[in-house]
């Protein structure tokens, strides 16, 4: 599929009520458990998705689209949210990231992004130039890679209790 704002904006639109649907008023069973060490469990990726709008995604365009000759990225903090997200419920977290998506698509569109504009570049710290197409194309895969490995880790909360149907369940792979 070729980018489109208005395409993008179908799925960043709704991830946050997806994830509402999905997490809100769970037991921190579910919300609070990962896939062992290094992992993250569905708690932590709200908060990292909290960080993201906070510090990537329109900051970075913001960036891209300024008339500085400074194109340069800010290096982002993946790990960010466990410092950040002390103290808060998943509740807390899913309204904080609620209202931090809808005022940053607010100002995606207050961007008036066009087609040149899309071909514009910043600077990434690891992967060097890259252009507002594919930034804004990261924010939609990312939204839905975290959603996947969100439903991912609740499943895996059963890994055992399924029994034999894990044959059948690539989700628990």
């Amino acid at each position: 599929m070729e980018f489109e704002i208005k395409k993008a904006k179908e799925i960043l639109q709704r991830t946050p009520t997806v994830l509402t649907n999905l997490l809100s008023g769970l037991s921190e069973e579910w919300t609070r458990q990962n896939e062992g060490p290094d992992t993250w469990s569905p708690y932590d990726v709200i908060g990292h998705l909290i960080h993201g709008e906070n510090t990537d995604w329109i900051p970075r365009a913001k960036v891209i689209l300024s008339e500085s000759d400074n194109k340069n990225f800010v290096p982002f903090d993946r790990f960010a949210q466990f410092e950040n997200s002390k103290g808060k419920s998943t509740n807390d977290l899913l309204a904080e990231f609620t209202s931090l998506r809808e005022k940053n698509l607010q100002v995606l569109d207050s961007m008036n992004v066009n087609e040149d504009n899309l071909k514009k570049t910043g600077v990434h710290p690891e992967f060097g130039a890259i252009t507002l197409k594919q930034l804004l194309s990261c924010w939609v895969a990312h939204d839905l890679g975290h959603i996947v490995q969100i439903s991912r880790v609740m499943a895996k909360q059963y890994k055992e209790e399924v029994g034999p149907w894990t044959k059948y369940l690539k989700v628990m792979e």
